[in-house]
């Protein structure tokens, strides 16, 4: 249970330092590479969907058996990024930087099945 915590905990640390920046790139964005960005309203949900997950990651992180369950989601979230980066890559969209960048999400999918698999289930308590 500790290698589950410590993935966590370091998911959520990468996450934040990766993500809280974005708030304050999007002109930068635009410019580095353009077109800007037309629909800052995706940008940013995507953003704070993004940021919620890493706050998710540090909850795991307290108690992984407890939220044992809420592992399956976050390894979702880390392969369906993944997915995204290699098919964009695939289709000509995405520059290998940022398939190198976003290829930390595949190790962190990794970890997270393993964290997943060597977690036991939490006791349930029973209720009358």
């Amino acid at each position: 249970m500790r290698f589950a915590k410590r993935v966590y905990r370091v998911a959520g640390v990468y996450g934040f330092i990766a993500i809280v920046p974005l708030y304050f790139m999007e002109g930068r964005i635009g410019h580095d590479t353009p077109p800007a960005i037309t629909h800052p309203e995706y940008y940013y949900g995507f953003v704070g969907v993004g940021l919620a997950w890493q706050l998710l990651f540090f909850i795991l992180a307290t108690d992984p058996a407890r939220y044992r369950p809420m592992m399956i989601p976050s390894i979702l979230e880390k392969v369906s990024f993944g997915v995204a980066l290699l098919v964009l890559f695939l289709q000509g969209r995405l520059p290998m930087s940022v398939l190198g960048l976003g290829s930390v999400d595949w190790i962190f999918a990794v970890l997270f099945v393993v964290a997943y698999v060597a977690t036991p289930h939490a006791e349930r308590s029973r209720t009358l």
